[in-house]
């Protein structure tokens, strides 16, 4: 909102460049955003759909395993990209602070949060469906990459929370 705000006004024309290169990241990431949620709802039928298989000889129960393990990377996969998703979400508020429209920087701070919340929220499912994998070197994997999006946003999303509080102060 901010970016397509900037983008129609005069008033900011050396922003432009700017403003149309974050609606174009932004219309992408929605689109992907909204993709996840069905990747990661096949993700998790898979998972029903291993926890259904017989488990009463032990080919069925090492088949049974293997498919909940394979359904549980899966599940944890699709979270994982979603936090990416939500840290580059994170980076674009922090780029749009540089629009420089004051009046806009509260929208900016509430992106920013939502992106923190959206990669909160996609952690815990990461790390849930972690619990039940046994693939030690898949988590250790999927782990630092969710542990370095968690840090890469806390630090846009201070920044934001920052410039935020500079501005609200000047008003």
């Amino acid at each position: 909102m901010v970016a397509r705000i900037v983008a129609e006004n005069p008033k900011y024309a050396a922003q432009h460049d700017l403003a149309r290169d974050l609606i174009a990241k932004a219309e992408k990431l929605r689109e992907r955003s909204l993709a996840a949620r069905f990747e990661d709802e096949r993700a998790f039928g898979f998972v029903v759909s291993a926890t259904a298989l017989p488990k009463s000889t032990p080919d069925e129960k090492t088949a049974r395993t293997a498919a909940l393990q394979s359904a549980f990377a899966q599940a944890a996969s699709a979270p994982l990209a979603a936090a990416e998703d939500a840290k580059l979400i994170a980076t674009l508020a922090e780029r749009a602070l540089a629009l420089g429209n004051a009046h806009l920087v509260g929208d900016l701070g509430t992106a920013a949060e939502f992106a923190a919340a959206a990669l909160a929220s996609a952690a815990i499912n990461v790390r849930g469906n972690h619990s039940y994998l046994k693939d030690r070197a898949l988590i250790e994997k999927q782990t630092a990459l969710l542990e370095r999006y968690e840090r890469e946003c806390a630090s846009l999303v201070a920044r934001v929370r920052f410039e935020v509080s500079r501005a609200f102060a000047r008003t």
